[in-house]
């Protein structure tokens, strides 16, 4: 109990002198506000990332890929693919057919508006009833593509992003021309998305297998008995996986780079800003040492004071999280950012605002250390001489 008393006794007396040293104080906040903003704004890359992959995902949807063969960028045959469509688990639409969107997937060119930068985005030939299988796409302008003609319908993000898109727009596919017939809307943190008719697709391009295939299951329920009767169908070699984990594989390697970078330019930072908290507490220590060397002479334990003077640091460092994790929000959450031709919306969550205090935290312990130690060493003869 004495050494709680002389801790929480210590541990006052410091934070009602703070005041008084106000250049280190605001050097600490400063340096940790700078750090932990630059973190958790960096981190909101690959949250708003994460948070768009996922937008459109449900647990219902399941995607058909050959066994070995990587989701939606394999080769199905029509005659394996016309066979899914028999499974009793899989969800009718309102004239009793079963929602099996089959794909065809190819690289187009798109060029972004104003800068006229060349990026690849996807062209993805589908069934017409991708409508079904994605009941959240609504038309904003003209029309859904005609089977067997060569038009295209793109989402509101492409137009938005770049150019060439709009209605009657013709773009060049592997020589030949495509009408940009449609445009349609996924919701506020849809991807770039472009569809065409998957059957005018592989003929144009001389394709007889699908790259995957899309199904709607009755419920999410059902995933376990679906992929176990696909399994189980010997004359089927493809497997039955859920959409979430495809997704979350597919952008993978797009988000541990972006996490990657944040988490290198978060760490050059805190290192910064640690430095700056160690000059800072060594200063504080210095301008306290007759302070110190007297509460030495009266009793205080070096354990206490070291306990002390971590927790000063720490509790200082507490505010500059806050003001570093509040000025990442206003200035970047929601901000547009497309890395490598991906488009997305930063997002400040609070489990980043949680990682960033923790962050600063651990820059305030680690700052602490040297300077407790100093002034746990602090020797009585200094407030001896003092008096």
């Amino acid at each position: 109990m004495k050494a709680i008393r002389q801790f929480l006794a210590l541990l006052r007396v410091s934070l009602s002198g703070l005041a008084a040293r106000r250049g280190p104080v605001l050097t600490i906040l400063v340096g940790v506000g700078c750090a932990v903003g630059v973190l958790v704004s960096m981190l909101a890359m690959g949250s708003g990332a994460r948070r768009q992959e996922m937008s459109d995902v449900r647990p219902d949807r399941v995607v058909i890929a050959g066994l070995g063969q990587r989701p939606l960028s394999g080769s199905i045959p029509r005659d394996e693919a016309a066979a899914v469509q028999g499974f009793p688990d899989i969800r009718r639409d309102r004239d009793g057919r079963p929602i099996v969107v089959m794909e065809s997937m190819i690289p187009i060119d798109g060029r972004r508006r104003g800068t006229g930068a060349r990026i690849f985005v996807p062209l993805t030939g589908v069934t017409p009833n991708i409508t079904e299988y994605r009941p959240e796409m609504r038309f904003t302008a003209g029309r859904m593509f005609h089977p067997g003609m060569r038009e295209l319908v793109a989402s509101n993000t492409c137009t938005r992003l770049f150019s060439g898109f709009g209605i009657g727009d013709e773009r060049s596919i592997r020589g030949m021309a495509w009408t940009v017939v449609g445009h349609f809307d996924l919701g506020p943190e849809s991807q770039c998305t472009i569809f065409a008719d998957v059957n005018t697709i592989m003929s144009a391009l001389e394709r007889n297998t699908y790259s995957g295939i899309e199904v709607m299951l009755r419920s999410a329920a059902d995933f376990p008995a679906f992929r176990a009767a696909v399994k189980a169908n010997p004359a089927l070699q493809l497997d039955a996986i859920r959409q979430r984990t495809v997704v979350a594989e597919e952008f993978r390697p797009l988000n541990a780079l972006l996490d990657f970078a944040s988490y290198f330019v978060g760490a050059i930072m805190a290192i910064g800003g640690t430095l700056g908290a160690v000059n800072s507490l060594y200063a504080i220590v210095d301008s306290r040492c007759r302070e110190l060397a007297t509460l030495r002479a009266i009793g205080f334990r070096p354990g206490t004071i070291v306990a002390s003077t971590l927790c000063e640091s720490m509790l200082l460092a507490l505010p500059g999280a806050l003001l570093g994790a509040a000025l990442a929000w206003v200035f970047f959450n929601g901000l547009s950012a497309s890395p490598f031709g991906y488009s997305f919306q930063l997002a400040v969550t609070p489990a980043l605002v949680f990682l960033g205090v923790i962050w600063a935290l651990a820059m305030g312990l680690i700052g602490g250390i040297l300077p407790a130690v100093r002034a746990a060493r602090v020797p009585v003869t200094t407030a001896l001489r003092a008096t």
